[in-house]
């Protein structure tokens, strides 16, 4: 039962219809050889020397009968082939529309515990494996199994010797291949991890390139894609190699029941205890049952494949989402208390306490790992704190919605990631109903508007992968397009003109200054000079806050500030001596 669930992803009763659908058509599918024995047994009789003649009446409605059949067999097929692919396909979507909102509403912790590959993996690779399993190998299997069970008791009545000697070594097939579970489960298991790692180094290798270019890291010298690709080829042949013995074994003993069938029919024939016409007749239905019993247990390794795939599925969407219910409030001060947060073991914020007051404009600086990017994402509430509290207008924000929390809050990050699409609907992820002149509205703001429509196609130029096609400082302005388009209270800021020069770091400071015009800004500043205006500078070191105040506060205070300061001023005017 387990196996059923981890393959449905959860949705054991997907398999109701698709199975049934099977089983119906296999089961339509034995009329013919029963019309076609009974045929058999009226020509039997007209030569048997009993002067009774050919029935020719019957043979014609034996006919009309199969042509008949052939409507029924028509409709049961394509209720099965409907009801197996239409099913799966649509659960695969559904799957994963669901698992792509699951991993939205995951904290950014338990989402990178995961390898992008993996994640990959399992959104592609692992939902076509369970597709795959439903729409082709669990009914044909549950329906290969049902037959034989059916057919038994009914050849029963028919000559219980006959019945008993055609299935007598299927239990011992079944008892191979529960047998060889156990092998099978670590085999697979183990393939799957080597396939999902060799996805995962081709995609650090891609994203990598320009590195291993410039440190010539090519041909042999990248190992890492080399291993992981020849560790799926030997997992893959060790699956294979291990396996094929177990399948072969099983399909020979459902064989031989064909085999032993045949031995005691000759037998009984011999002696006279059994008709020839009742002989044909298990002889037919005998290769109509063991034909798809064959098909589906040459398969059936490949269903624990399945269910692994599923079981991985199934294991990240239970990971639990971040809470809260209560609808955010719009603006307010954001007060932390006494807040601890680290990665793993490692602890980043030591017992911090602080308030962001509204409508003001708050800097983070201190060395780096002092914790900076940490207490943002606190802000964003990509994560919860471990101890304390983080609350906004006096409410812990780990009771409210999460996405009634982000509605309220706008952030432009230092590495700026495009998606690829027009730069149109770029900027329209700030606002998804904005008009074509409120995207165009927010462009002159943020100051990128007139390299846009120095563009080919103006705001329906396509922007490359992560906005490769763009400079950085043209990046940084959609962005804070983007931002202002969204029109949200409180703007989080992460040092956007760090890595930008004058020229593009003038023109994004004016989008900057646009963006947070009577709105609460929390900003992350290397560059002190660009915050010294703020109504509070935050100065952090080693995860605590070391002391906190305004730019010539700090300055008289001659602490960890104004030795940053110092040092930058120092900077200023260096050159390089060749």
């Amino acid at each position: 039962m387990n196996a059923l669930q981890n393959i449905t992803i959860g949705h054991t009763e997907r398999l109701r219809k698709p199975v049934g659908y099977t089983l119906l058509s296999n089961l339509v599918n034995i009329v013919p050889f029963m019309l076609s024995i009974e045929a058999v047994n009226i020509i039997f009789k007209a030569f048997d020397g009993s002067g009774s003649g050919l029935d020719t009446t019957r043979l014609w409605v034996i006919f009309g009968i199969l042509v008949g059949y052939m409507l029924v067999m028509a409709v049961a097929e394509r209720q099965s082939y409907r009801h197996n692919f239409r099913g799966a396909y649509k659960m695969s979507a559904d799957g994963r529309i669901q698992l792509a909102e699951h991993l939205r509403r995951l904290p950014l912790g338990s989402l990178f515990r995961h390898d992008p590959g993996s994640l990959a993996s399992m959104i592609i690779s692992d939902f076509t494996l369970a597709e795959t399993g439903i729409s082709h190998h669990l009914p044909q299997l549950m329906g290969a199994l049902v037959m034989p069970v059916l057919a038994f008791f009914g050849l029963l009545w028919v000559d219980w010797r006959m019945s008993v000697a055609m299935f007598i070594a299927l239990p011992l097939a079944i008892l191979v291949l529960t047998g060889s579970t156990r092998i099978q489960y670590s085999l697979s298991r183990r393939q799957i991890e080597a396939k999902v790692n060799a996805g995962s180094r081709l995609e650090e290798y891609l994203q990598g390139i320009r590195v291993i270019k410039a440190y010539n890291l090519l041909g042999g010298k990248f190992e890492r894609l080399q291993k992981a690709f020849a560790d799926l080829r030997r997992a893959s042949m060790r699956l294979e190699a291990l396996m094929g013995p177990f399948i072969l074994l099983s399909i020979t003993l459902v064989r031989a029941g064909l085999t032993l069938m045949i031995l005691c029919g000759a037998y009984l024939l011999v002696g006279g205890q059994l008709s020839l016409l009742t002989f044909v007749m298990f002889l037919i239905v005998g290769s109509r049952v063991f034909d798809p019993l064959t098909s589906a247990l040459t398969n059936f390794a490949e269903f624990r494949y399945f269910s692994i795939a599923g079981g991985r599925i199934l294991n990240l969407m239970r990971e639990p989402e971040m809470t809260g219910k209560k609808e955010s409030p719009e603006h307010g001060d954001i007060t932390f208390e006494q807040v601890s947060f680290g990665y793993g073991e490692k602890e980043i914020l030591h017992d911090v306490s602080l308030t962001l007051k509204r409508g003001s404009l708050t800097a983070l600086v201190g060395p780096s790992g002092s914790g900076k990017s940490t207490l943002m994402k606190l802000c964003a509430r990509f994560y919860d704190p471990q101890k304390g509290k983080v609350m906004l207008n006096g409410q812990d924000m780990k009771e409210l919605e999460p996405e009634s929390l982000m509605r309220h809050i706008s952030m432009v990050f230092q590495d700026v990631y495009l998606f690829q699409d027009t730069i149109k609907n770029n900027i329209r992820f700030g606002k998804s109903d904005a008009t074509d002149e409120e995207i165009e509205a927010a462009a002159r703001k943020a100051c990128c508007h007139d390299f846009i429509m120095r563009l080919p196609g103006g705001y329906d130029t396509m922007v490359g992968e992560g906005g490769c096609t763009l400079s950085g400082g043209e990046k940084q302005r959609l962005s804070i397009a983007r931002a202002i388009l969204k029109e949200a209270p409180i703007v989080l800021l992460d040092e956007a003109t760090a890595s930008l020069d004058p020229e593009n770091e003038v023109e994004v400071q004016k989008a900057i200054n646009t963006l947070i015009e009577g709105r609460t800004v929390i900003v992350i500043a290397h560059r002190l000079k660009t915050i010294r205006n703020a109504d509070k500078i935050i100065v952090l070191e080693d995860g605590c806050i070391a002391e906190q105040g305004r730019h010539d506060e700090l300055l008289r205070n001659q602490g960890l500030y104004h030795k940053l300061w110092t040092i930058q001023e120092k900077t200023i005017g260096w050159k390089l001596q060749y």
